[in-house]
């Protein structure tokens, strides 16, 4: 049994064995009493007593130390300062001693990224400082270099980092004292997205304080781009950040999580990104409005273009300074609405809307139309210079034209298609019945005539979409259904009663049966893509559709099946409406744009698809236009908007005047005497006999608004294989030909 060896309690057993001995001595005079013996803990009733193997007796410990000569203990302390400090975590490998918890880092401060590293991109340079001024300056105030994480910086191509670069100097102030936004306003394909997260994580990390930026970001994008920012997030930040994405949920789910997101507060905010759609923003402007953001990045900003929409205002009125508006088209009808977005990043500095509109909108449109004076020519390219003088301070804008160094050719064709006699009758009876010519006014379209336009532009698609209009006897249709084939019906689809179905029918079965390429089919109508569906079944060809009704979550997943190469669906059906911008269809290298849109934007946004980074084939637009019917004047209408936009944007300034605004009063009328009434307008002097020359003949004007009209062709101009098996269809075509590799100058 052991017994403890402190000086305390050997005294006491000293104590009681003197007692013991004199008991002893006594026992012989007295009996001795009856005295209960307590068992031992660790003693059982046969006696045995366990003891641990690693209970060792203590050893008695005593106050004179070894004695040791001066070098044992030298050697003795040497060999424990000789070993050095490890961290006890297997493969720990970060930093050791440069700095303890809790305590100041002494010295200068350090940029996070080291701005001499070869490539690294560098957004800030503290000034030089002389050897005097160094001395007195506070270290704990010192500026650092701001420098883009290398993790992004090494993705970044040229014009990518100069981007960067001008974003940062804008929502730094840096470029106009006392603004803090901007607009991103480069054409579709050269990576808005990437420099828009390089900008956020930057900002969210880092600036000349030594200390982050922001805390929070917020980005607001169509529904269907909500789940691609994320995407896009976590591709090229790898699992650094958490973003928060609200694609979904109850009223109830989502305002406690945008609450929950306002409510962050500190250096290290857990989701410091928020991504949300243009339509749930509005409907939770409130919960987003109690606090303040960092920046705010609105994708397809040109929504923004009508500063009286709810959603306008509602972004307008959140608290933060910092804005960035990311549109590849910021002009698309008229430069009011053009205001309305420099107005939203910049507030101010083109005045309010009633000075912009008297002091530039009106005498540059004077200016722009065909029948201007020259005086007003004159003032209107002075003022254009000082608008353009003021707008370049916070927007940049690159052209495609960038791409050709990355991506493969892409060759752009108008396709203009002869209506079927059935399409020519139909059109002619509308015009007599309806007079839908009586309505217009000054060459604007009153409300009364939206129908109209709406019934023609359905007629030059398919007559099975206005079939119902003529069983009614609508106006414009009376009689009109004795002139559809006997025993019709909309139940199958007919491509030889419309012109650019039968050239769309096709178009599909020889690029199917020639090549393994797959194809976009845009239309702004869901009937259109009804009667594309039902083509489809009819052909045996596998297809997705994304249209409005499509939820947000199944937008992604079926845009990221079709773009991967094993996937067996040929065709993608896109609305324009819905799904018309920022999508990436790379799966695809051929594109149908169905029919024309008012707003050369979303055309534009449309068929900015499938040429994008990486694409590896050649890309074919098609764009299908019944001749002489109201889609060429929509056509035409939109080059009329593609110039302004080029003057003001593109700052070219040998854009011709073309279209006079008088000839929109020839909105509603049919002339089926020419292969292309927008060629005819464009006054093409590279075609004699309606064949082209080329070069041009000597002493031409080869410069016009159309300049990308560089082929007009008949059959033996043809340069597209699967148009070469078209032309038998019947059908005459007029082709505009544009290509990058032709842009370098390769014959």
């Amino acid at each position: 049994q052991r017994r403890s060896l402190a000086p305390s309690q050997l005294a006491k057993r000293k104590a009681g064995e003197e007692e013991e001995e004199e008991e002893e001595e006594e026992g012989g005079r007295h009996p001795p009493k009856a005295r209960k013996r307590q068992k031992p803990v660790s003693e059982t009733e046969s006696g045995e007593c366990y003891r641990s193997p690693f209970r060792k007796p203590l050893a008695q410990l005593t106050n004179r130390p070894h004695c040791l000569d001066s070098s044992q203990h030298e050697a003795f302390i040497r060999s424990i300062l000789s070993k050095p400090f490890k961290v006890p975590i297997p493969n720990y490998k970060g930093p050791l001693g440069l700095r303890a918890l809790g305590i100041k880092r002494a010295g200068l401060r350090s940029p996070l990224h080291d701005p001499f590293e070869e490539g690294a991109l560098v957004l800030y340079e503290p000034p030089l400082l002389s050897a005097h001024d160094q001395l007195k300056i506070d270290k704990d105030k010192a500026p650092v270099h701001v420098v883009v994480d290398p993790v992004l910086s090494r993705v970044l191509r040229p014009h990518q980092r100069e981007g960067v670069k001008f974003l940062w100097d804008c929502v730094t102030s840096r470029r106009i004292p006392g603004s803090h936004g901007c607009i991103m306003a480069d054409e579709m394909g050269l990576g808005k997205t990437l420099q828009c997260i390089t900008l956020m994580w930057t900002l969210l990390r880092q600036s000349p304080d030594c200390k982050p930026e922001i805390e929070k970001a917020m980005v607001v994008s169509p529904s269907s781009l909500v789940r691609n920012w994320y995407n896009e997030v976590e591709k090229w930040l790898g699992g650094r950040i958490q973003p928060l994405a609200i694609d979904g949920g109850s009223k109830e789910e989502i305002d406690r999580k945008l609450v929950g997101f306002m409510n962050q507060r500190g250096l290290r905010v857990p989701s410091p990104i928020l991504i949300i759609s243009y339509e749930t923003f509005r409907l939770h402007a409130e919960a987003l409005q109690k606090g303040s953001v960092g920046l705010v990045i609105c994708d397809e900003g040109h929504r923004l273009k009508n500063s009286e929409n709810q959603t306008y205002q509602a972004l307008n009125s959140l608290n933060t300074p910092r804005r960035v508006l990311i549109s590849g088209t910021p002009i698309q009808n008229d430069l009011l609405e053009y205001f309305s977005l420099v107005h939203f990043v910049n507030s101010g500095i083109l005045g309010t809307a009633q000075e912009f509109k008297r002091h530039f909108e009106i005498p540059i449109l004077k200016g722009r139309d065909a029948d201007a004076s020259e005086a007003e020519r004159h003032k209107g390219e002075e003022r254009l210079k000082e608008l353009i003088s003021i707008v370049n301070r916070c927007l940049i804008r690159r052209t495609s034209d960038i791409l050709s160094k990355y991506l493969p050719v892409k060759i752009e064709q108008v396709v203009c298609c002869r209506l079927t006699p059935l399409q020519a009758e139909l059109y002619k009876n509308f015009l007599k019945q309806a007079k839908p010519v009586e309505e217009l006014k000054e060459g604007k379209i009153s409300v009364s005539s939206l129908s109209s336009i709406t019934s023609l532009k359905k007629l030059c698609n398919h007559p099975a979409l206005i079939h119902d209009k003529c069983v009614e006897e609508e106006e414009g249709f009376m009689g009109a259904l004795d002139l559809f084939p006997a025993g019709y019906s909309t139940k199958s689809v007919e491509p030889q009663l419309s012109g650019k179905m039968l050239v769309l029918d096709y178009i599909l079965a020889v690029t199917k049966s020639t090549s393994n390429d797959k194809v976009v089919l845009v239309s702004n109508y869901t009937q259109t893509l009804d009667l594309f569906e039902k083509l489809c079944r009819n052909r045996r060809y596998l297809y997705v559709r994304l249209d409005g009704t499509m939820s947000i979550k199944k937008r992604a997943k079926i845009v990221e099946r079709f773009n991967s190469p094993s996937s067996p669906e040929f065709i993608f059906m896109l609305s324009s409406k819905a799904g018309g911008c920022g999508l990436n269809l790379i799966g695809a290298n051929r594109l149908v744009m169905f029919d024309p849109d008012w707003n050369p934007a979303n055309d534009e946004q449309a068929m900015a698809r499938v040429w994008r980074d990486g694409q590896k084939k050649t890309c074919y637009i098609y764009r299908l236009l019944s001749t002489g019917t109201i889609e060429e004047k929509i056509f035409q209408r939109q080059t009329h908007k593609k110039a302004l936009s080029s003057c003001v944007v593109d700052e070219e300034q040998d854009v011709e005047r073309h279209f006079s605004l008088g000839e929109l009063k020839e909105l509603f009328t049919l002339n089926e005497t020419t292969t292309s009434d927008t060629h005819d307008k464009i006054k093409c002097r590279r075609c004699v006999n309606g064949h082209q020359v080329r070069p041009p003949p000597e002493g031409s004007d080869c410069t016009s608004d159309l300049s990308q009209w560089n082929h007009c062709a008949d059959k033996r101009g043809l340069q597209d294989s699967v148009l070469k098996a078209a032309w038998d269809a019947a059908v005459t075509f007029t082709f505009h030909h544009h290509s990058h590799e032709e842009q370098r100058g390769i014959p």
